[in-house]
C-alpha cells in the first residue's frame, strides 16, 4: 500500500510497463524483464514537471550555456552536500553519457595504445569500447574477501607492468553491488601512483547505496588520486534519465583542466538540454523520491536473496552493497552455453549471461532487480520451475 506522498510500486503491473514500451519490456516481449539497467518506476514528480515546462516552453534545442551551467553547479553542490567533496563547479562539464566519458579517457588522457585495465566481472562497455579504439584489455578478476568481492590490488598493478595506462574504478561496481570502502580506495591509489597510471572512476551508482554502506569519491580520497583520476557521473541511473543522454565529467586537478580546454567543447557535443535540465532537477530537487526508491530497492535486493534461497537453493549471491543489480552465480547447476539464452527460453526471464561481463562471471546472469516486487517474486519463481523441470528431465533421462 502506498502512503500519502509516497508511490506505490506494488501497483505497477507488467501491463503498464510493456505500454509503456522500454526497451527493458520490449526487446524480449515475452519475458520479464531484468537484463537492463532501468528501473520501472516512473519519474520523479519535480522531474516531470521540469520536462513538461520545457516542452511547454520549446525548449528542445541545442544546450544553452545557462543550462549547462546550472546543471554543473548543480552537480557540484550534489558532491560536497551528500558526499563532502567539494568540487568547482567550473570543473564539471558536460557529455552525453558516462561511455562517453570513458571514450573520452581512453583517447585523451592515456598513452597511445596503451591498454585499459578492467577488473571482472564488469560493466559490458568496459571490456569491448576499448577495443574500439584499438586498446587491449586486461581482465584482471576480482576476489572475495570476507564476504566481499574487492579488486586484485597486485593483479592490477602487475597489469600496469605490462603496458596498462588505465584502470577502470565502478563504484558502487556494476554488477557486483560492492560499495569500495576508503582504505580499499586509498590503497588503489597508492598503486596507480606507484606505476603512473590513471584511473576512470564511473560513478553513475553513487546514489544507490543502502546502509550501513557509504559512497566515497574515489578522486577525493587522496591529492595523489585526483591528479590521476578522471571522474564520471550522471542522475540517470538514479532518477531513470537514460535516454535523456546527459552525465557529467568532474576534473579533480589543473592539468586535466588545461587539457579540456582544448577539446571540451566537442566533448560535450550531443548533451540533450532536456537530460541536462532532468539531471539538475534530480540533484535538487529529487532526494525525496529517491529516498523511496532506495529503500524499495533495499527491500528488493533482500528479498531476491530471500527467493533464491526458497527457488533456487544452489544458486549463490553475494548481497549488493549499492546498484540494483546482482550477479547470480548458477555454475552448481551445470547450465552450459548462454545462460542470458537459456533462461529467456526455459524461464521466460530475460537477464544478461555472465559470459559478457568477462571470463570471471561464466555461469553466472546478471539480474537487474529494480522491479516492481509481485514481478520480482514471479521472475525467481520461474527461475526455480525452470531449474527443478531441468533437474527432473535430467533424471529421467
Amino acid at each position: 500500500m502506498s502512503t500519502p506522498g509516497h508511490p506505490d510500486f506494488d501497483a505497477i503491473t507488467e501491463d503498464d510497463l510493456r505500454a509503456a514500451g522500454s526497451v527493458k519490456w520490449t526487446t524480449f516481449p515475452d519475458t520479464i524483464g531484468a537484463f537492463v539497467a532501468e528501473m520501472d518506476f516512473g519519474l520523479a514528480p519535480a522531474i516531470n514537471d521540469t520536462l513538461t515546462g520545457a516542452l511547454d516552453r520549446g525548449l528542445t534545442g541545442y544546450l544553452p550555456a545557462q543550462v549547462a551551467g546550472d546543471m554543473a553547479a548543480a552537480t557540484a553542490d550534489w558532491y560536497a552536500d551528500t558526499y563532502g567533496w567539494a568540487v568547482p563547479a567550473e570543473r564539471v562539464h558536460h557529455v552525453p553519457d558516462v561511455i562517453a566519458a570513458f571514450e573520452l579517457a581512453i583517447e585523451k588522457f592515456t598513452r597511445p595504445g596503451s591498454a585499459i585495465i578492467v577488473p571482472t566481472p564488469a560493466y559490458m562497455p568496459f571490456l569491448f569500447v576499448p577495443q574500439l579504439h584499438g586498446r587491449e584489455v586486461i581482465e584482471v578478476p576480482s576476489v572475495e574477501i570476507d564476504g566481499r568481492m574487492t579488486m586484485d590490488l597486485d593483479a592490477i598493478g602487475r597489469a600496469f607492468d605490462d603496458g596498462a595506462g588505465m584502470v577502470v574504478v565502478c563504484n558502487p561496481h556494476n554488477p557486483l553491488g560492492t560499495v569500495f570502502r576508503r582504505d580499499e580506495l586509498v590503497a588503489l591509489s597508492e598503486v596507480v601512483a606507484a606505476k603512473g597510471g590513471r584511473v576512470f572512476s564511473d560513478e553513475i551508482h553513487a546514489p544507490l547505496v543502502y546502509r550501513p554502506a557509504t559512497h566515497v569519491p574515489y578522486a577525493s580520497v587522496s591529492d595523489a588520486a585526483a591528479a590521476h583520476t578522471l571522474t564520471a557521473a550522471s542522475a540517470s541511473k538514479a532518477w531513470n534519465l537514460a535516454g535523456l543522454k546527459c552525465a557529467q565529467v568532474i576534473l579533480s586537478n589543473d592539468t586535466d583542466a588545461d587539457a579540456w580546454e582544448t577539446f571540451g567543447p566537442w566533448a560535450g557535443h550531443g548533451t540533450s538540454t532536456l537530460g541536462a535540465l532532468a539531471n539538475t532537477t534530480a540533484y535538487r530537487a529529487g532526494a525525496g523520491w529517491l529516498e523511496d526508491v532506495r529503500g524499495y530497492l533495499d527491500g528488493n535486493r533482500h528479498l531476491l536473496a530471500d527467493l533464491l534461497a526458497e527457488h533456487a537453493p544452489r544458486a549463490r549471491m553475494i548481497l549488493p552493497e549499492g546498484t540494483y543489480i546482482a550477479l547470480i552465480d548458477f555454475r552448481a547447476y551445470g547450465i552450459e552455453g548462454d545462460l542470458g539464452e537459456w533462461f529467456r527460453g526455459h524461464a521466460r526471464v530475460a537477464m544478461t549471461d555472465g559470459a559478457a561481463c568477462g571470463q570471471a562471471a561464466v555461469g553466472h546472469v546478471r539480474f537487474v532487480f529494480a522491479l516492481p516486487r509481485p514481478l520480482l517474486r514471479e521472475a525467481v519463481s520461474r527461475i526455480g520451475r525452470a531449474l527443478d523441470e531441468r533437474a527432473a528431465g535430467s533424471d529421467a533421462a
